[in-house]
């Protein structure tokens, strides 16, 4: 039964999204423009496997405190290549950027990406439209002649641009109009750079998924279900491949949506009712990452909302209630427990400072007759459980570090 909560799992590699999705934009490319992209996932293949996030950052923070800002850059790049969500690589680059932005402002989409990850409302915007501007000249110049788009990327490190990377921008300035600037006209703002994502890439699931949550806040909400819908059924069953087969690759694994936009997903689908659905995004969420408080929280939330319509559809039917129904019933509140504790035990672990969600928590917990006791063996609700952390990495590391 999807609700359950599963056994103790092996621990397998996070998926790292790198802000980048190909899709779609590997056809059209030469061979040389293959062989650079070929070239460039071997490189943060390679990268991930011998060093650390917290070696490269290092590294980074060396060639700063030297002045060698070129150098810095592509050890902050190569950290952001293993972890493109990690804040300190993120304001490092964003450092780094301001120290080399003037000698190439028009040139090179990535830097104005990162500035816009680091801010916050109008001047994320900003960055944000700046890069998309540098995105749609150097698209102009490939529809003229490959020869032309490869000189004009020539002065990035980066994949060369896809109007896949302009719909994921135009998705950036979407979420924080939809999110940040509450300011007048903020929703059809949101709207509008919703459907210029969507003009670049008609199928791109983030920003379906982001019409879908625009949508419901506009309580268009059967509307906005269909979007949902049709974004989750073009990644989920890729989400479910790689949870079966542990896959690494990376172009199966860029199929799929950045691990945030898919807890937005599991929220939308939760309010839409799609049960099932939700419990199948969340479980491949904890596959990826089981220190995520709120994935733990929303599979807990799940399985209690499914053991509440469970026993209002057999009230509302007015018939007795059959062992079946009695042996699901225990297993969704069972697993909503489960779930429920883990939240509960990582959220203090953490020092998380949501405190209505841990008091949600805990007032589903006394409904559902508390927490469960710990087992042994397992991580999750053991007391001396840490999170790890790169610390652990960095000693498994037993390469010295390279230039």
């Amino acid at each position: 039964m999807g609700g359950q909560a599963k056994g103790k799992k092996k621990n397998k590699p996070k998926r790292r999204d790198n802000g980048q999705n190909r899709e779609g934009g590997f056809v059209d490319l030469t061979p040389q423009q293959r062989m650079k992209l070929r070239m460039h996932e071997k490189a943060k293949k390679k990268t991930a496997e011998k060093y650390s996030v917290e070696q490269l950052l290092e590294k980074t923070e060396e060639c700063i405190d030297s002045f060698d800002f070129d150098m810095a850059r592509l050890f902050c790049k190569r950290a952001l290549d293993v972890d493109s969500n990690n804040l300190q690589a993120l304001e490092m680059l964003g450092h780094i950027y301001s120290e080399l932005g003037d000698l190439s402002p028009d040139v090179g989409h990535s830097k104005y990406m990162y500035l816009g990850q680091i801010h916050t409302g109008q001047e994320a915007v900003d960055y944000y439209t700046k890069g998309i501007q540098i995105l749609l000249s150097a698209l102009e110049k490939q529809d003229i002649t490959a020869q032309a788009a490869a000189a004009a990327s020539a002065d990035e490190d980066r994949d060369l641009p896809t109007p896949k990377d302009v719909s994921v921008a135009y998705c950036s300035i979407a979420e924080i109009y939809l999110t940040d600037l509450m300011e007048e006209g903020a929703a059809d703002k949101c709207r509008e750079f919703i459907e210029r994502a969507l003009q670049y890439h008609h199928d791109n699931p983030e920003a379906l998924q982001l019409m879908a949550s625009y949508l419901f806040s506009r309580e268009r909400n059967q509307e906005g279900k269909e979007y949902l819908l049709k974004s989750v059924r073009m990644w989920l069953p890729t989400q479910k491949q790689i949870a079966s087969s542990s896959t690494s690759e990376e172009d199966v694994q860029n199929e799929i949506p950045p691990y945030e936009c898919r807890i937005a997903t599991a929220k939308l689908l939760i309010e839409s009712e799609e049960y099932e659905m939700a419990v199948d995004v969340l479980e491949g969420l904890l596959e990826e990452d089981e220190e995520v408080v709120q994935v733990w929280y929303l599979s807990g939330w799940v399985c209690y909302l499914q053991w509440e319509k469970a026993k209002e559809l057999q009230l509302r039917e007015g018939r007795e209630v059959t062992e079946d129904e009695k042996e699901e019933w225990k297993a969704l509140q069972e697993a909503a427990r489960s779930y429920l504790t883990n939240a509960k035990k990582l959220h203090n672990k953490l020092r998380c400072d949501d405190q209505p969600m841990l008091e949600h928590v805990e007032q589903l917990l006394s409904e559902l007759g508390g927490e469960l006791e710990a087992e042994e063996g397992d991580p999750a609700l053991d007391d001396d459980f840490e999170p790890c952390s790169d610390e652990e990495e960095r000693n498994e590391a037993d390469a010295p570090m390279e230039h």
